[in-house]
């Protein structure tokens, strides 16, 4: 694996036939709320932990005023017919080769734990908060996006743009290694400060019916605000960090991912 990647087993364990289910902090971190809250749900255990040289050269200072390097963590929850392979995180790799190294050796260790599928969650930005928000599915094969374009999941065919980041790329070195992938985006609104909590509730709803989660929606209702406050306490510190602060102009953004 490459220098940049730090590599840190928590608890020795055995994956069966996982599925991967990504989501880092991106457009609404509709993703990321939605990961969070299925690991926190589901009681999954943490198996790995992983730090990067490309990733934010800040910390984050806990509630007991610890600094904690930004890290992306992966959980294992046990199932009998395939195990979840949840990857869940502070940020992703601040640089484009960074970003490919991370997905390339991310999609490695999922190999060498047995998986063949791949589904990233990521975000549609819109000028205006969505009132009901679609879900489209980008896939790499016209198999897949079959797969996952029913119960309300739109295809993706013919989105304009480039889906940017971990998301997007992720599924698409997936295509290169002969994996199964898919990427399920949610319309949400493209302020970078924007926390898509209803377009993350979309996502659950379809997570949870495709894979037979048993979640208890109304929880996540519960934690809402705790969920609030955790990620964006984070956002606005890694936003405070970047050099061209947007105008006014440009505060509404319009990639996918």
């Amino acid at each position: 694996m490459k220098n940049d990647w730090i590599l840190k087993k928590i608890k020795n364990s055995k994956f069966n036939k996982p599925i991967m289910i990504e989501g880092l902090p991106g457009m609404g971190n509709v993703g990321k709320i939605a990961v969070d809250f299925i690991v926190e749900a589901l009681k999954a255990e943490k198996i790995y932990e992983i730090n990067s040289y490309d990733f934010a050269n800040c910390v984050f200072v806990n509630e007991e005023g610890i600094p904690e390097l930004p890290k992306v963590e992966i959980y294992r929850k046990e199932r009998k017919e395939n195990d979840l392979f949840l990857v869940s995180g502070d940020v992703q790799p601040m640089t484009e080769r960074g970003c490919y190294e991370f997905c390339e050796n991310l999609l490695q260790l999922f190999k060498e734990n047995g998986g063949k599928d791949v589904l990233s969650l990521g975000g549609m930005g819109l000028e205006t908060p969505p009132k009901t928000p679609n879900i489209y599915c980008v896939g790499s094969s016209k198999a897949v996006i079959k797969q996952y374009s029913n119960n309300g999941i739109k295809s993706g065919v013919g989105i304009i743009g480039p889906i940017m980041g971990v998301s997007g790329l992720l599924v698409g070195l997936a295509k290169e290694q002969g994996i199964n992938g898919a990427t399920l985006l949610v319309e949400t609104y493209g302020h970078p400060t924007y926390l898509g909590l209803k377009e993350a509730r979309e996502l659950l709803k379809t997570l949870n019916q495709k894979f037979k989660l048993k979640l208890d929606m109304q929880a996540l209702d519960k934690e809402v605000k705790v969920i609030e406050k955790e990620i964006k306490d984070r956002v606005e510190k890694l936003m405070v960090m970047k050099e061209d602060k947007p105008t006014k102009k440009k505060e509404v953004t319009n990639y996918i991912g």
